[in-house]
């Protein structure tokens, strides 16, 4: 595991893809906790709780069904605050339908709400 970013969200993909209503994910780290919080309010999974184990944690999702995608941007890019438009094309299939979770000075936000505090950041995922 060299990502935990990553390797998290291709587990909620996988567990979303069989139908399961439960992710477990291991280990948890504070920017996973935030990206989850994000995903959380634009209404992609239910709640979720962190468990400490000891060892490194775990975290409990209650998955929606509502995820078709998601997954880690690597490498993180640099976006300008008027330079989403180009990665929106990339990663998502159509306009207004998606988020890009970008890590920006005033924290972790989406994509939308970057353009209208008019702050770029760095591109983290993105989910559909």
């Amino acid at each position: 595991m060299r990502d935990i970013l990553a390797d998290a969200l291709i587990q909620i993909k996988n567990a979303e893809k069989i139908g399961r209503s439960q992710c477990v994910i291991k280990p948890v780290s504070n920017l996973l906790r935030d990206v989850f919080n994000v995903i959380r309010v634009e209404g992609y999974i239910g709640e979720f709780e962190i468990i400490d184990d000891g060892k490194g944690g775990m975290m409990l999702l209650n998955l929606v069904g509502k995820i078709n995608k998601c997954g880690a941007v690597k490498p993180r890019f640099s976006v300008k605050n008027d330079g989403f438009e180009k990665f929106e094309k990339r990663y998502l299939p159509a306009k207004g339908f998606g988020i890009l979770i970008v890590s920006t000075t005033k924290g972790l936000m989406t994509n939308e709400q970057a353009k209208k505090l008019g702050t770029g950041g760095q591109l983290l995922a993105y989910i559909y």
